[in-house]
């Protein structure tokens, strides 16, 4: 029998489009930031946010023999000396050598369920009032959902809240904006819910960052905001669309169920330097 959320079953996704896929993650991880090859990977660094794991890692990892694996956790370490966490991105092209290094090292993983989008949305979605991100008053706004999103995932993780972090992912996106678009919902005049678009590489964007206030929840915010980002992506020029999902999060079924269709895992190795 066909599971829900699946269009195409028995379709077999190429493996160019999957690393197109993987590809236009890792530069939409990387816009705004500094950018450099070094020791066989590429190295993605913020200084002025250096607590944000988003802006500060280590992806496209090439390195495969012993000593050039070395290499790089050593270059790591040059580069990123005096952060309090390290991070390396890998997904199904990174040599099984740099994760058994990274596991002997103590680092944890994370992963992220990369799903595809490639005919139109499933459903209609209900009307709401959704505005682009422009003004600084918009930007208040969007710093105080994006305050309550972190806010909620630290009480969830029992960690202390750290607003200042939130703050500095605030500035994270607007060196991204433009080219990646953010996006308010709007219920009786307040701002409660957000999300953002970018059109991506070579036809293929990227949909990202969903957060709605828990007591607006259920209401169609979220699902208003996806066809939102996903039209604005078509509208300039993408033709397929991705987004990251928390594989252990419900999101993803929310996701499979308007089309979206798992193609690819990624994982984020890291450690904190600290114990925060």
């Amino acid at each position: 029998m066909p599971r829900a959320g699946y269009r195409s079953i028995g379709a077999v996704t190429s493996l160019d489009v999957i690393h197109r896929a993987l590809e236009v993650n890792d530069a939409n991880l990387s816009l705004g930031n500094e950018i450099f090859q070094a020791a066989g990977a590429t190295f993605v660094r913020n200084r002025d946010a250096a607590d944000i794991y988003d802006a500060n890692h280590v992806t496209d990892i090439r390195a495969r023999a012993t000593a050039e694996v070395e290499e790089l956790f050593a270059r790591v370490e040059q580069e990123f000396a005096g952060y309090r966490h390290r991070r390396f991105d890998t997904d199904h092209r990174t040599h099984p050598s740099v994760i058994a290094r990274l596991r002997l090292g103590d680092y944890e993983r994370s992963e992220g369920l990369v799903m595809l989008l490639e005919g139109g949305l499933v459903g209609a979605p209900k009307e709401h009032d959704i505005r682009a991100v422009e003004t600084d008053a918009d930007w208040a706004a969007f710093e105080d959902l994006k305050t309550e999103d972190w806010l909620e995932a630290r009480r969830k993780q029992g960690r202390p809240a750290e607003p200042e972090v939130a703050r500095a992912m605030v500035r994270v996106d607007r060196r991204k904006c433009p080219p990646v678009r953010y996006f308010l919902a709007f219920l009786d005049a307040k701002p409660v819910a957000y999300f953002n678009a970018w059109e991506g590489l070579d036809g293929m964007g990227q949909v990202e960052d969903l957060f709605t206030l828990p007591e607006y929840r259920n209401r169609g915010v979220a699902t208003a905001l996806i066809h939102r980002c996903v039209a604005d992506c078509r509208s300039r020029g993408a033709k397929q669309v991705i987004i990251v999902a928390d594989p252990s999060d419900t999101p993803k079924r929310i996701y499979a169920a308007m089309g979206f269709r798992p193609i690819a895992v990624n994982a984020h190795y890291w450690k904190r330097l600290d114990a925060s």
